[in-house]
């Protein structure tokens, strides 16, 4: 990193100016059009402005906890001995289909306003935890009702291949054919899904599952998106690339044939440092072939009740350096410029002109503090764009 602070693109004594909820013009003060001195002015006395930050990868909208999994595993049991026990997302699965959609907005918001008191401003919510068609269907419902219960942009993702349920323990084929496929076409219709998810894993589906999955994606013009690599090298991640997937997630056992794969495609890495915390991971994400290869690294809380009930995207940038080696400066990018193209996004993420006026004001002298700092908030105000 340059000493001035220029790699981070960096403007000292800068200006920006709004109008109608974008940004008109940024750069150094001293540069500002003349034909912005008639808009109001606010001087933020010396205080950094960052795109407002994008949690890109969360499960937010969901029943019940499950404190006593955390337990079982601090005596010894692993992820995949506690899913194969019927606990893990089958166990949310059934505190899920229990609560109603008051319940589960209520809880929601809980984590949400979180996460907008750290200056986050777009956020994207996963389903998964129904795995019925009327309940991946409330769920959500749920995350539409977030938007409008908040100043956040949220994204969803319908992700019904996120596990096979109990009724249909053993048949995950049957499972996708009976619920998944028929509930994507239903929440499609309802206006309900941005894009589709899926978790490629031992315990969940295989990639010619998976791939079924995208296929019916693919015919309602959805893009994709997947949980890929976290437990186990399955090909999941080079599967999302070959349908040029915005983004696979996870990522801990990816080899370099995906990587090349995702750098092709030009999917993005989402980083979920708080699964890698709270599973007591030891096995890390390629950091280092992602920067050989190009490709984009995004960071996320996956913010759920199971693998990382976490609901600050702050240390999360923290978790992303001293965890997996990321520099202050990537963890950054990807919880602004890279967290928006894992979301499809482009009209955010950066400060330039055309973009939405989501910004972000901290109490610090240099960027490199939002990622140093654990468990401090130096957030000042948040801007949330309203688009005319």
């Amino acid at each position: 990193m340059k000493p001035d602070g220029a790699a981070y693109g960096l403007i000292k004594e800068g200006a920006l100016a709004v109008e109608g909820g974008r940004i008109a013009w940024c750069g150094p003060a001293t540069e500002l059009p003349s034909g912005f001195a008639s808009l109001p002015t606010e001087d933020l006395g010396g205080r950094l402005v960052t795109p407002g930050l994008i949690d890109c990868h969360t499960h937010v909208v969901f029943g019940g906890n499950r404190a006593r999994e955390f337990e079982m595993r601090l005596e010894g049991a692993s992820y995949e001995e506690v899913a194969r026990a019927g606990g893990g997302i089958v166990s949310t699965v059934r505190a899920t289909r229990e609560a109603g959609e008051d319940a589960l907005l209520a809880d929601a918001l809980k984590r949400v306003d979180a996460l907008i008191a750290e200056g986050v401003t777009v956020l994207e919510i996963k389903s998964g935890y129904g795995l019925d068609i009327e309940t991946e269907l409330s769920m959500l419902r749920v995350a539409r009702q977030v938007a409008e219960s908040r100043p956040v942009r949220v994204k969803t993702s319908f992700l019904g291949a996120h596990a096979v349920p109990a009724d249909f323990k053993g048949e995950p084929d049957r499972y996708l054919s009976e619920v998944c496929l028929p509930a994507l076409k239903a929440a499609h219709a309802e206006g309900l899904v941005d894009a589709v998810d899926g978790f490629c894993e031992g315990i969940a589906f295989s990639p010619e599952q998976i791939a079924r999955v995208f296929d019916v994606a693919k015919d309602l013009g959805l893009p994709v998106k997947l949980h890929a690599e976290q437990l186990s090298n399955l090909g999941g991640a080079a599967l999302a690339a070959k349908y040029g997937a915005l983004s696979a997630d996870h990522l801990e056992y990816l080899d370099d044939a995906g990587v090349k794969a995702m750098a092709d495609s030009g999917s993005v890495a989402v980083i979920l440092p708080g699964a890698f915390y709270t599973l007591r991971e030891s096995q890390l994400p390629p950091v280092d072939l992602f920067r050989k290869h190009g490709v984009p690294m995004a960071v996320a809380t996956d913010c759920n009740p199971g693998s990382s009930p976490l609901t600050s995207l702050l240390l999360t940038l923290n978790m992303s350096c001293t965890l997996f080696r990321m520099t202050p400066e990537e963890a950054l990018a990807g919880a602004t410029r890279n967290a928006a193209l894992a979301l499809g996004l482009d009209d955010c993420g950066t400060l330039s002109a055309g973009k939405r006026a989501d910004l972000a004001v901290w109490d610090v002298e240099h960027p490199a503090e939002l990622s140093y700092r654990i468990g401090f908030n130096p957030l000042y105000r948040r801007i949330f764009g309203e688009v005319a």
